[in-house]
């Protein structure tokens, strides 16, 4: 398998259609971040399209010593949060019933809590947990994939962490209620 610089420099050199690589390499793992951020499927499905559109339009001015999943993960990041700003405007916050599981794991009454729990957090709260506890980024790859601070990461997650235990004290079924408002 060609290295992301190697389809990068393909891609600079003529080779458009290699961007393809890119997007098969990372469209899954693409997909759910953004829909943990977001909560919709079909809003992810744009953000993510969209967002492959941007970096494809921008891959001339790609730092190739850089990785270029992070430096994606900016691009799809900024378009989720404009998205999800847009169904606020519209009072159309909360989350899509037919939406994927953020864990993958067999369900049973626990998960299904803890699932309905993180549906009910802040996007920003869902996607730094996410991001910690489910994808196994380090405190210095938080920083980076979320452009802040390692401090700001802590405290971010330390807060995070503290609303999901809320929300995991209270009845189950206040927090499924939480989640589809």
């Amino acid at each position: 398998m060609e290295s992301d610089a190697d389809v990068i420099q393909q891609c600079r050199s003529g080779r458009r259609d290699s961007f393809r690589a890119l997007v098969e390499r990372y469209q899954v793992e693409a997909f759910g971040h953004a829909l943990a951020i977001l909560g919709h499927r079909e809003d992810a499905l744009d953000c993510v399209q969209d967002a492959f559109l941007a970096a494809f339009q921008s891959i001339d001015r790609f730092d190739v010593s850089r990785e270029f999943y992070p430096w994606f993960y900016v691009v799809l990041r900024n378009r989720c949060y404009k998205q999800f700003d847009v169904r606020k405007r519209r009072g159309e916050v909360g989350v899509d019933p037919d939406r994927c599981e953020l864990i993958a794991a067999p369900q049973d009454g626990r998960v299904d809590e803890l699932e309905d729990a993180l549906w009910a957090l802040a996007p920003q709260d869902r996607e730094i947990i996410t991001l910690r506890h489910f994808e196994g980024l380090t405190y210095a790859e938080l920083a980076t994939r979320l452009c802040v601070p390692a401090g700001t990461v802590m405290s971010r997650l330390h807060n995070a962490r503290r609303r999901l235990r809320e929300l995991l004290d209270e009845p189950h079924e206040d927090v499924e209620n939480r989640r589809k408002s």
